[in-house]
């Protein structure tokens, strides 16, 4: 759901940036799991206290955070909640995180790898294709480079080239 950005004031509040459409869709949740850096630490729940948008991004009071050198140590941690906490997808959409492990195949029909995770830019999510070989994509996830998401075959077609 998005990633701490670091702590907020003197008071144990964090500052989030979120990885929807909207920040805030963190709001709709009374309580997220944290990871460590990296995401390899065991996740954590906390409650939430208190939590509003602050431009684009959210701040929040966890519970067990009381001031700032309780938060110092989850910057850069992993925002999550419960799959079954999410919203129900309409007709057509899909998490960003399904995706990953779906084949990355151009117009040609030839395999440029498989979905290894997500980028959140300013502009627009861009799919990081890890190759067989050992290389990385970057493809920008929009219109102009992705044909389809076929979610039923776990495949995603681009039009994107080989040797770029």
């Amino acid at each position: 759901m998005g990633r701490v950005s670091g702590p907020y004031g003197v008071k144990g509040w964090i500052k989030a940036r979120t990885y929807s459409a909207s920040p805030a869709a963190l709001l709709d949740h009374a309580s997220w799991w944290l990871a460590g850096r990296g995401g390899g630490d065991a996740w954590r729940e906390f409650s939430v206290l208190s939590a509003r948008v602050h431009a684009d991004s959210v701040i929040a009071a966890l519970g067990g955070l009381a001031d700032r050198e309780a938060t110092a140590p989850w910057r850069g941690a992993l925002i999550g909640v419960p799959r079954k906490a999410l919203p129900k997808l309409r007709e057509g959409e899909i998490y960003w995180s399904d995706l990953v492990g779906f084949a990355v195949v151009n117009r040609a029909g030839q395999v440029l790898g498989a979905v290894s995770g997500l980028l959140d830019t300013v502009a627009h999510p861009v799919l990081r294709v890890a190759g067989e070989d050992g290389s990385e994509r970057l493809i920008p996830l929009v219109e102009a480079y992705v044909d389809a998401i076929e979610a039923a075959a776990r495949r995603i077609v681009v039009d994107w080239q080989q040797d770029f």
